[in-house]
């Protein structure tokens, strides 16, 4: 077989089948669980810029757990600023009867998901905002700069990594 014949053709793997590539299967219901507590501990940039974006209580509080320095570098408008060493000491006003969405810098840090612990473990409904601040921007969603009185900027989608035609990536 040479390149120009294409892809081999697919298998059908035994879900307990162990693949040399990608190790074993989960069973459909364990892999149904996993899943269903993924989507209730994580939140989708675009599903929360769209519940923002609408009139009235969006139902959760969006926490920017970093530091001043990268508050100030770039924001989502609506958030509130607390980093995560606030939240530990508890003393920070948030409403344990309101949900909170956290977010960090992005994928490639865990911040957010410190926070969330912090958060937690006194008893709040929290989830992450899968991403970060880089996804938000990324998606050219409008972020504010620098301190009082904030700029507000909107770059446009990342041409790569964002949906272009629409807010919403179709998922």
């Amino acid at each position: 077989m040479s390149a120009c014949d294409g892809p081999p053709p697919l298998r059908t793997v035994d879900a307990m089948q162990t693949t040399p590539a990608l190790g074993a299967f989960a069973e459909p219901a364990t892999a149904a669980a996993h899943f269903r507590a993924l989507l209730a501990h994580a939140a989708d940039v675009s599903d929360v810029a769209a519940v923002l974006a609408r009139d009235g209580d969006p139902g959760f509080v969006l926490v920017d757990t970093r530091s001043e320095d990268a508050w100030n570098q770039g924001r989502i408008p609506s958030a509130r600023h607390l980093p995560t060493a606030v939240l530990a000491t508890g003393a920070h006003g948030l409403d344990p009867g309101v949900p909170v969405v956290v977010h960090c810098w992005g994928p490639g840090c865990n911040g957010a998901q410190r926070a969330a612990l912090v958060l937690a473990e006194q008893g709040f409904r929290v989830k992450e905002l899968m991403g970060g601040f880089e996804y938000w921007a990324r998606e050219g969603l409008p972020y504010e700069t620098g301190t009082a009185p904030a700029v507000t900027r909107r770059d446009p989608a990342d041409r790569l990594t964002a949906p272009l035609a629409t807010d919403d990536c179709g998922c």
